[in-house]
C-alpha cells in the first residue's frame, strides 16, 4: 500500500506539471482527488488494512493528498498567468498605428438652411425668437385675423389638442407673443416647426418648418419690405435672383402679395422645374395688418409694419433641386451624406 501511494504521488506529480491548460487540470484533480479518485479509493479500503498499519498508512495518504492539492494549486497559478500574458499579449495596443476613422455626420440640409437664413437676417438687424409649437386658438388664429369661419380653422387642416390648443399651423403665433409683450421698434424672425393635418406626399407634409419675420416701426412701408426680401434672395440664392411680387390675400396683412424669384435652374429662361414661366413661388408677405396691430395693443394710426413667411422645406428643395420633401425625414445616409 506505501509503494501504491508513493507511485500514485510521483505519477500525479509528473502529470500535473505536463498539463497543457486548465483543463486538463481539473481532469487530473478529479483523477487523484475526486469523489472516486485514486487517493480517495485507497482511503476507503483503508479498513481492510491490520489496525497497526492504518495509522501509518492514513498518515502517508494524507501527505500525498496534501503534495498533489500543492502541485495542483501550484500548476493552476503557473497557467492562469500563462493564458493572462497571453490575452494581454493578443490584446496589445500598437499606438503607433493611425486609428480608425469614425464616419462624420452633417448637419441637416434643414438645419443648413436655417442656419443661412438667420445669419442673413441678423445681418440686416433681425433678433431671432421662439415660441411653443403647442398654441392657443387664440394667438394661432384669433390674433391673426382669421375669421372665424377660416378653411384653415376645420379639422382637416388642424390638429387640435382641446377646443383651445392646436398645434400650430404656422410661426405666426409667436409675432403675436413678441407684439403683445414688446413695444415697437420690433424687428424679429421666428423660424421653427409647423404642423397641419396633411397627407404625405412629395410636395406636403404634416409637419414642416416655416420661417417668418415681422417689422414694426414708424412709418414703414412697402418698399421697406420689398427691399429687405430682394436682399434675402440675392443673398440666399445668389446675386443674379430677381424677385417679383404678385397681389394676393392673407386675413394678416394687407396689401398682401406673393413673390416669386427667378428661376436659379434655367436663370428665367423656361425650364421643367418652372414649368417654362422662369419663375419660381418662395414666399407670402404683406403689410401688418391694422387690426392685428390693435389686437395686440399697438396703435395703428401711429405705427406701420410688414410680415413674411416662407417654407424652409420648400426653398431648401428649391435651392438643392430635390423633388420630395419626405427625403428630409427618411434620414437615409446616400441622401444626406450629399450636405456635407
Amino acid at each position: 500500500m506505501r509503494e501504491k501511494l508513493e507511485n500514485i504521488q510521483a505519477q500525479g506529480i509528473k502529470e500535473i506539471q505536463s498539463a497543457k491548460n486548465l483543463k486538463d487540470l481539473e481532469a487530473l484533480r478529479v483523477k487523484y482527488l475526486g469523489k472516486k479518485g485514486e487517493i480517495t479509493q485507497i482511503l476507503r479500503g483503508m479498513g481492510k488494512l491490520p489496525p497497526e498499519e492504518r495509522p501509518v498508512i492514513g498518515e502517508l495518504a494524507n501527505k500525498v493528498r496534501e503534495n498533489i492539492t500543492e502541485e495542483l494549486k501550484k500548476s493552476k497559478e503557473a497557467l492562469e498567468a500563462k493564458a493572462l500574458e497571453e490575452k494581454l499579449a493578443a490584446e496589445a495596443i500598437d499606438v503607433t498605428m493611425p486609428g480608425r476613422k469614425s464616419p462624420l455626420g452633417s448637419i441637416h440640409p434643414l438645419r443648413q438652411s436655417v442656419e443661412n437664413l438667420e445669419e442673413i437676417f441678423i445681418s440686416m438687424g433681425f433678433k431671432v425668437v421662439e415660441g411653443p409649437e403647442i398654441e392657443t386658438v387664440e394667438n394661432n388664429f384669433d390674433a391673426l385675423n382669421a375669421p372665424k369661419n377660416h378653411p384653415s380653422r376645420d379639422l382637416s387642416d388642424t390638429f387640435y389638442i382641446t377646443d383651445n390648443l392646436v398645434l400650430r399651423t404656422q410661426t405666426s403665433p409667436v409675432q403675436i407673443r413678441v407684439m403683445k409683450e414688446s413695444k415697437p421698434p420690433i424687428r424679429v424672425i421666428s423660424p421653427g416647426r409647423c404642423f397641419r393635418n396633411d397627407t404625405p406626399d412629395a410636395t406636403h407634409s404634416p409637419m414642416f418648418h416655416q420661417l417668418e419675420g415681422l417689422v414694426i416701426d414708424k412709418n414703414i412701408t412697402l418698399g421697406d419690405l420689398k427691399g429687405t426680401l430682394e436682399i434675402f434672395a440675392k443673398s440666399f440664392f445668389g446675386s443674379q435672383t430677381k424677385t417679383k411680387f404678385r397681389p394676393h390675400h392673407f386675413p394678416f396683412t394687407e396689401p398682401s402679395a406673393e413673390m416669386d424669384i427667378t428661376c436659379f435652374k434655367c436663370g428665367g429662361m423656361g425650364c421643367s422645374m418652372c414649368k417654362g414661366s422662369g419663375w419660381i413661388e418662395l414666399l407670402g408677405a404683406g403689410m401688418v395688418h391694422p387690426n392685428v396691430l390693435e389686437y395686440c395693443g399697438i396703435d395703428s394710426e401711429k405705427y406701420s409694419g410688414f410680415a413674411f413667411g416662407m417654407g424652409i422645406d420648400r426653398i431648401t428643395m428649391a435651392k438643392h433641386d430635390i423633388d420630395d420633401i419626405r427625403l428630409f425625414f427618411e434620414n437615409d445616409q446616400r441622401f444626406l451624406q450629399q450636405f456635407r
